[in-house]
């Protein structure tokens, strides 16, 4: 069964959340800003921000709209019934599995003299694919 209300312990938890993901962004960026190689801190900061929108309006499609939500984004933010649970962990158990021979191919293709920066972000564009793939199947095939 969906759930389409947060309790007041929910919504404090989402909320010092937030605020710490922020905090901790902020604290992380600059610090990266100051002492990082060339403009990582800015990339950090920019990916961050845009990574904590996406989550917020997420959050607010499904206080708003929750009839209109997608199976991610109820599962996503704990409010789905337990299909949507479901399908979620056995994407995220995929990703967990394929995460290990990704990561084995990034660490050859480095030792082989590849530029860092170019495999750590394909590195991460493969995970997002496969976790975007197995979600796909899963929810399809459920």
């Amino acid at each position: 069964m969906s759930t389409n209300t947060y309790t007041s312990k929910q919504k404090a938890a989402v909320l010092g959340l937030v605020l710490a993901g922020l905090s901790g962004l902020i604290v992380t960026g600059l610090l990266l800003q100051e002492y990082g190689p060339g403009n990582m801190g800015a990339g950090l900061l920019m990916g961050g921000a845009v990574g904590l929108v996406a989550a917020l309006i997420g959050l607010w499609r499904i206080t708003k709209t929750p009839s209109r939500v997608s199976t991610f984004e109820r599962a996503w933010t704990q409010t789905g019934d337990e299909r949507d649970n479901a399908v979620l962990t056995r994407s995220l158990a995929v990703l967990g599995l394929a995460s290990f021979p990704l990561t084995a191919i990034a660490a050859i293709a480095v030792g082989f003299g590849a530029a860092v920066e170019m495999v750590l972000s394909l590195l991460l564009l493969a995970q997002a694919v496969v976790g975007a793939v197995a979600f796909t199947v899963i929810n399809r095939k459920s």
